[in-house]
């Protein structure tokens, strides 16, 4: 039985739970030379008995030796993540203790239980200045066009009027489903139309608000409120896991991009309507933070991506802290250029660029600068896309009207590393757009070595490279403007 962990929480008056990532901590090889296992397979196996059914994931020094692996142990495979060598695979627990002795077999991880995380921010990032002063190399304003983003969460509502297209479609260019949510497959992402709300089906509301963030329409709603995302030209990739979800589900995204990304459509359709994608946002992570595991098979996924020029991004957690303990979201704290994790600013509904972090947002180990998160985005009270039937959107307490005579409650008001995180993938998508052919590492360079050092906090401290950085907001708060001016530099 997989346990599912997925109740929505606030940290601090309104916020988004986050949707949660594989458990922290490895169990090392025992002495008859078994291959290493995740901290939560370890604990899993010490506590079943022989015939109880596990899924697990089986890395291998390659995809065939992990095949093998699987088939001589007697577990069925149910799925690969062919370009990283893992098979995912169902069993009995001693089937699984027996695959840790194959020759070749390299590391066995859970498929892990998950749980779900949660002004509009570009005043204070300087992505709406951006948008409005600086040209991409396209000859378009600075707003993400000519790049795709993948938002992996609860779904998105592709009716929303803050993704509608100029020709009264929608710019969500693929609509994607999970359906690993009982871990009986790893190919099992599976297309939707593209006018289906899968948030609705997901009965979340997480995935619209996010979107929104990183890439909403500009609007103006009936009252006068502004609103909009990083990227309002970019095109959208949603891929719905669910509101409680497992870590296959979500690598299972993950792999979806990575065999995808250079043409996401499919090869027959044109960039100029579906344009690569550039950047992934992941606003989930497990509750508490934990130590990183590099050899799961969501770290060697983002790896993968980087090296083929996707950024990663990822919300760095709600769990507070005071730099006594690790509480940062372990995929977030890879020190794979290209990866990055986000904390949470309050611009106190001003855009202000001189205000706090957020009490919520989660600190790394002072001691630690690995742990650090590595930027800070607005994650308080953002305004974003939300529908008033859907759950975390009555968490917001902030209703407004879009501004159609229809659009009653179409915007609220969450918190939460989860919506500071889709503030940096939307910038991600205006630097790439900037400068398209931007490594990885060229865009977290530009993004931290021009953070805006705002004081509120911890102190900075040198972290190699000419850079500084801090346990509680990383290398400050994005500026979108001044790394983009790096870039063209």
């Amino acid at each position: 039985m997989h346990r599912r962990i997925g109740r929505w929480r606030k940290p601090g008056a309104l916020a988004a739970a986050l949707l949660a990532l594989p458990f922290a901590g490895t169990a090392p090889a025992n002495a008859q030379g078994s291959a290493p296992v995740s901290g939560s397979l370890g604990r899993l196996l010490s506590t079943l008995g022989g015939s109880a059914e596990v899924t697990a994931l089986v890395h291998g020094t390659d995809l065939a030796t992990a095949d093998r692996a699987v088939g001589r142990a007697g577990l069925r495979k149910v799925g690969s993540f062919d370009r990283i060598g893992v098979v995912a695979a169902q069993g009995t627990a001693d089937q699984v203790r027996a695959v840790r002795r194959a020759a070749g077999v390299t590391y066995v991880e859970n498929n892990d239980p998950l749980v779900a995380r949660g002004g509009t921010g570009t005043a204070a990032t300087r992505s709406a200045a951006a948008q409005a002063t600086l040209t991409g190399t396209n000859g378009k304003r600075l707003d993400g066009s000519g790049v795709s983003v993948a938002i992996i969460d609860t779904g998105v509502d592709p009716n929303h009027p803050a993704f509608r297209a100029a020709d009264g479609g929608t710019r969500v260019v693929r609509n994607l489903k999970s359906l690993c949510l009982d871990g009986t497959a790893t190919n099992c992402i599976t297309d939707v139309p593209n006018f289906v709300d899968t948030d609705g089906l997901s009965l979340g509301g997480h995935g619209t608000h996010v979107t929104g963030i990183a890439a909403g329409n500009p609007r103006t709603l009936s009252d006068g409120t502004k609103v909009g995302g990083s990227a309002p030209g970019s095109k959208i990739v949603s891929i719905s896991t669910g509101a409680a979800i497992l870590v296959l589900g979500t690598d299972a995204a993950l792999n979806w991009v990575l065999e995808n990304h250079a043409a996401p459509c499919g090869p027959g359709v044109p960039a100029s309507a579906c344009p690569p994608i550039k950047a992934i946002n992941n606003s989930y992570g497990p509750s508490g933070g934990g130590a990183f595991d590099p050899n799961s098979a969501t770290v060697k996924l983002q790896r993968a991506l980087a090296a083929e020029g996707v950024v990663t991004v990822w919300a760095n957690g709600n769990d507070g802290g005071d730099g006594s303990a690790n509480l940062s979201n372990p995929p977030g704290q890879d020190p794979t250029p290209g990866v990055l994790s986000v904390a949470s600013y309050n611009d106190q509904g001003t855009g202000t660029r001189d205000g706090a972090v957020s009490g919520f947002s989660s600190r790394g180990l002072a001691t630690d600068p690995a742990t650090w998160p590595d930027v800070s985005a607005p994650g308080e009270n953002i305004l974003s896309a939300c529908r008033p039937w859907l759950v975390i959107c009555t968490q917001g307490l902030q209703p407004k009207n879009g501004p159609g005579l229809l659009d009653l409650g179409t915007y609220n008001v969450i918190s939460g590393t989860s919506m500071a995180a889709p503030q940096i993938t939307g910038i991600v998508a205006q630097l790439f757009q900037a400068k398209p052919a931007a490594t990885p590492a060229e865009i977290e360079n530009a993004i931290k070595a021009t953070a805006h050092k705002f004081t509120n906090g911890a102190p900075y401290s040198p972290v190699g490279g000419g850079l500084t950085s801090s346990v509680d907001k990383g290398a400050g708060l994005v500026d979108t403007v001044a790394a983009a001016n790096l870039l063209g530099s």
